[in-house]
């Protein structure tokens, strides 16, 4: 990092990597969607999820989430590598939930991230997320109903 644009920019980049994360933990859909550009990118290959604008990731994340009892998602920092209004990177996700039909699911997963400047901030251009380990033992424990 030589400059303190690189500093604020990678910064900022972490700052939409923990929205994205705590929109989809509250269930707050705009926001989530708002969080890429207009013709933004998800993908969950695993899970056969494509998704190629805001309106299409608005809807997606609304049928995914209908579809947990309760979801906790945790994000660790990766890599942030700045060129000009374009960056990649990697965040590390670690994530857990029950689904509605009673069935558990744990994972251990890579975003692998592409970032565009826009004039409202960094947003996600293109996150395709490689899940690397996968559990379905049961879960034990109980959700509190904040989380529902």
């Amino acid at each position: 990092m030589s400059n303190f644009q690189d500093i604020a920019d990678r910064v900022e980049i972490e700052a939409l990597r923990g929205e994205f994360t705590d929109a989809g933990m509250m269930r707050d859909y705009d926001r989530f969607a708002a969080l890429f550009t207009r013709d933004g990118v998800w993908r969950i290959p695993d899970a056969s999820v494509d998704f190629g604008s805001r309106e299409e990731i608005r809807a997606g994340i609304e049928r995914l989430q209908s579809l947990w009892e309760y979801f906790v998602q945790n994000t660790h920092p990766g890599t942030i590598q700045v060129d000009g209004d374009t960056a990649i990177g990697r965040a590390y996700v670690a994530e857990f939930g029950r689904f509605r039909d009673g069935s558990s699911h744990q994972n251990y997963s890579i975003y692998h991230d592409r970032y565009q400047r826009t004039s409202d901030g960094w947003r996600f251009a293109e996150r395709v997320y490689e899940v690397r380990y996968t559990d379905d033992t049961p879960l034990a424990g109980t959700a509190s109903g904040s989380l529902h």
